[in-house]
C-alpha cells in the first residue's frame, strides 16, 4: 500500500506518509473523531504560548515510557501535556495539578511549534488532555505531520501573530469551513489558511482509519 497526502501551504509544512514508512503513526486509545457531517468548529477557551514551543516542553521524555495504547495511560499522559513550559513564563498550567484534563480546548502559538524531536507522544499527549486544534503562526514539520497521522488535533496555520492578540483564557471560535477565528471578547476575527485534505484525515482519526474508510486497507 502507499498513501500519500499533500497538504496546500508552505514547502517547509507538506507532509507525506507512505506504507513503508518505519514511522507512520501511534496506536493511540482515543482521538478527533469528527462526526459525519458535522462542521469543523471549534469553540473555547484558548491557551497561548510563544515562539519555538518544543516537543520536550510539549512532553517531556521521562514520560515517554507511557503507552497511548492503554486506556489509563493514554490518560495520564494528557495530564502532563505542556508540562515542560517554563513557570516564570506560564505561571498558568495547561492541565491543573491533579487534574487529567484541560480546560483549554484551543491552543495558539507562534512560529515554529513543536520543534524539536520527533517524538508521536507530543501531539498524542495534547489529544489525550483534551486539545482538539492548535493555531500557530507555523509548525516544525515532523510535528505537523504527526498531528495528522495520529488525528489527535487540527494544525491550523495563521498569517496574523495571535500570541500577541489574545491571551489565555480568552474565548474563541475556530472555525475551519470559513476559516475564521473568531475573538468573542472582542468580536475580532483573524483569517485562517485552510487545513485542505489534512482534513478528512483527522476527521476521520488518523492515517490507518482514514485508510480503512477509504477502502485502502482491508478491514476483516
Amino acid at each position: 500500500m502507499q498513501f500519500q497526502v499533500l497538504r496546500a501551504g508552505s514547502q517547509s509544512h507538506r507532509w507525506a506518509l507512505t506504507g513503508r514508512s518505519r514511522r507512520v503513526c501511534l496506536h493511540v486509545h482515543a482521538k478527533v473523531k469528527r462526526e459525519d457531517g458535522a462542521p469543523r468548529v471549534i469553540r473555547g477557551k484558548c491557551f497561548v504560548t510563544r515562539d519555538n514551543i518544543d516537543t520536550d516542553q510539549i512532553i517531556p521524555a521521562e514520560y515517554l515510557t507511557l503507552v497511548p495504547s492503554k486506556p489509563d495511560e493514554y490518560v495520564k499522559l494528557g495530564s502532563y501535556a505542556l508540562i515542560g513550559l517554563p513557570d516564570n513564563l506560564y505561571p498558568i498550567r495547561y492541565v491543573e495539578d491533579g487534574e487529567v484534563k484541560t480546560n483549554y480546548p484551543i491552543i495558539v502559538g507562534g512560529q515554529n511549534f513543536g520543534c524539536g524531536s520527533s517524538r508521536e507522544h507530543a501531539p498524542v499527549a495534547l489529544g489525550a488532555a483534551g486539545a482538539k486544534v492548535c493555531v500557530a503562526e507555523s509548525y516544525a514539520r515532523i510535528f505537523f505531520r504527526n498531528c495528522i497521522a495520529t488525528g489527535e488535533l487540527y494544525p491550523c496555520e495563521t498569517p496574523v501573530r495571535l500570541c500577541d492578540k489574545l491571551t489565555t483564557g480568552s474565548e474563541v471560535t475556530v472555525d475551519m469551513e470559513m476559516n475564521i477565528l473568531t475573538d468573542h471578547s472582542t468580536g475580532a476575527t483573524y483569517p485562517l489558511q485552510a487545513i485542505g485534505e489534512a482534513g478528512p484525515v483527522i476527521d476521520a482519526g488518523g492515517i490507518f482509519e482514514y485508510a480503512r474508510s477509504e477502502g485502502m486497507i482491508k478491514t476483516v
